[in-house]
């Protein structure tokens, strides 16, 4: 996101098989009467391949400490310094902490840098100093501090204070903070995450310059300010409802939550515990004893490397194993084909998927229970018409016992190197819960360009009752979010509109000015939402108008609740917030327009 001020815009940046085929003929021999008919030589049989193993090394770029370990501080550093300021870089990191209590350290995170522990509960792993995220490399501007993790660790910050100052795609997950939390970098310069589910901040969470923030099932000593959008779900000591002033839309659960699986130790066998299904659910799964769940051996997972192949993954798929994705880049030639119930694949360190010729990254079947978490869908150069479908078109199985979840699954259009996707996720499948995600047709790096990136849609919803918390969705050419499916729900959404947009025709959409950030289709009649705000930065063509971020039909169970939209230092104006309802922007004074309740 750029700075809220207009003076003050990001700096530029330079911008992003044939398979053979032999025939061989074969000469029949001639029938003779009376004699004896050649028959023709059986095929040999095909080779089953050899089945693949299960578990195996992590991998060199997953490195795991524990208490005794020499030089823990000086590898935090040596990979920090590697990656501060690679925002588009190949390095991908995981960085692991076994049980125990580690004194005087900084984890200082960079981009494509993942820091857990590996215990079954936060409290299991104590480090007595901090995981912090600033801004130095940017000038304190915090608001491209992507793709970069904290989970499962205790934290007893040394100046009771831990600094988390993130933009997108950085969750903080399953934390426990012995003391307070600073969302902002140091200079309090402009930021623009985040979001923190299941942890515990026992002091003050500090937002301070954040423009918006979702908390989910938490727990916190107490909430300091709000810029523009900050939305709590299920969280112990959340402030009161009170959009606009301050900005804050609580609800007291989530209707539904799954927690994200994890890697962890017991004793010494690494396992991925997958946490069970909450309904209403508020505060930290794990404050009481062992969490609820289930848990499997790592040797039923594929270990996988970057540079393995994707008939590979598809064969231990096929094979009935489940992905561990270590970090790194894996190309792939054709989709990764999810068809089997529970499945779960799990990257480590921002593992990282580029589908190559336009194929489809990700497809997942219509059934019960897949998890997919912790990993990057990058576009590759030759367009793909999809990036991630979770089931198949027209797909209606009933999984409200056992939905899919997708949690920290990324996706990228350009910024690394030209990208393209005409769509970047579908949702098929019902009761998919789409929890943190980041879909982002890239603004800078290379390859970006209104028809550089191409990518006319963000993410579409077609199943019935799709649960998202935590949607971030962003700079699509056409619409960045269309929902089709009936009984959706979104709890928390950030947009902002291509900034790219060469004028106003480029944009426009037969009458209406502009796509909507958030569509909601003709024909459904019954979706809710709390908590959405899109914002524009129209800087190629400040004169751009946008009519409204939202659009959905006029029907009593198609409500929205506290929404709004904000013209980022008068670069474009919104005429409405929804539909035709809602003031227009105001001048070049960044003050969001809002509307409280629709219809």
């Amino acid at each position: 996101m750029p700075d809220s001020s207009p003076s003050s815009s990001r700096p530029p940046q330079v911008g992003r098989r044939t398979l053979l085929g032999a025939a061989a003929a074969a000469t029949a021999a001639p029938v003779v009467l009376g004699s004896a008919t050649r028959a023709a030589a059986a095929p040999a049989p095909r080779k089953k391949p050899r089945a693949l193993p299960g578990g195996g090394d992590l991998g060199p770029n997953v490195l795991v400490f524990d208490p005794s370990t020499p030089g823990i501080q000086a590898r935090l550093d040596e990979v920090f310094r590697q990656q501060e300021s690679a925002q588009f870089g190949t390095g991908r990191y995981a960085l692991l902490f076994k049980p125990g209590t580690y004194s005087g350290l900084n984890a200082q995170l960079g981009f494509y840098t993942s820091i857990a522990g590996l215990g079954l509960s936060p409290d299991d792993t104590t480090i007595n100093g901090d995981v912090t995220v600033d801004a130095g490399w940017f000038n304190g501007n915090a608001t491209q501090n992507f793709w970069r993790s904290a989970e499962n660790l205790a934290l007893v910050p040394v100046s009771g204070t831990n600094r988390w100052a993130v933009a997108q795609a950085a969750p903080f997950r399953r934390m426990h903070v012995r003391g307070g939390l600073n969302l902002a970098p140091s200079g309090y310069g402009w930021a623009s995450g985040g979001y923190i589910a299941d942890s515990r901040i026992d002091g003050q969470v500090g937002p301070y310059s954040q423009q918006q923030w979702y908390t989910r099932d938490s727990a916190i000593g107490s909430w300091l300010n709000g810029v523009w959008n900050m939305v709590f779900s299920g969280v112990e000591g959340a402030p009161a409802q009170s959009f606009p002033n301050p900005p804050y839309t609580t609800l007291a659960t989530t209707p539904v939550s799954r927690e994200k699986p994890f890697l962890y130790l017991q004793g010494s066998e690494y396992r991925v515990f997958l946490p069970e299904k909450r309904t209403n659910a508020r505060g930290v799964t794990w404050g009481n004893g062992t969490p609820r769940g289930t848990s499997l051996p790592l040797t039923q997972f594929y270990v996988a490397r970057p540079g393995v192949s994707a008939a590979t993954l598809n064969q231990a798929l096929e094979q009935g194993l489940h992905l561990l994705l270590t970090p790194g880049i894996y190309h792939l030639s054709e989709p990764l084909r999810i068809n089997r119930a529970n499945t779960v694949v799990l990257g480590l360190g921002y593992a990282t998927l580029i589908p190559d010729g336009g194929v489809t990254a990700v497809k997942v079947a219509d059934v019960d229970g897949v998890r997919l978490a912790g990993f990057l869908v990058d576009a590759g150069p030759v367009n793909s018409p999809t990036l991630l479908e979770i089931g198949p078109r027209g797909a209606s199985r009933d999984h409200s016992a056992n939905p899919t979840t997708v949690q920290d699954v990324f996706i990228r259009i350009g910024g690394a190197g030209p990208g393209k996707a005409t769509t970047s996720m579908v949702v098929n499948s019902r009761h998919t819960i789409i929890d943190h995600t980041w879909v982002w047709r890239a603004d800078h790096g290379d390859g970006v360009g209104w028809e550089t990136n191409r990518a006319d849609y963000g993410v579409v919803v077609n199943g019935d009752d799709v649960l998202a918390t935590g949607l971030f969705v962003e700079h699509f050419n056409k619409y960045d979010v269309q929902w089709f499916g009936q009984r959706g729900r979104t709890i928390f959404f950030q947009n902002e509109k291509a900034y790219d947009a060469p004028n106003q025709a480029a944009i426009q959409n037969g009458s209406t000015k502009g796509y909507a950030a958030y569509r909601v289709g003709d024909a459904v009649t019954s979706h809710e939402g709390w908590g959405l705000g899109s914002y524009c930065y129209y800087n190629v063509d400040p004169t751009i108008v946008q009519h409204h971020g939202f659009a959905a039909p006029v029907r009593p169970d198609v409500r929205f609740h506290n929404l709004l939209v904000v013209s980022l230092g008068g670069q474009g104006q919104y005429e409405c917030v929804i539909n035709d309802t809602g003031s227009p922007t105001s001048g070049t004074s960044t003050v969001p327009s809002t509307v409280v309740s629709y219809p």
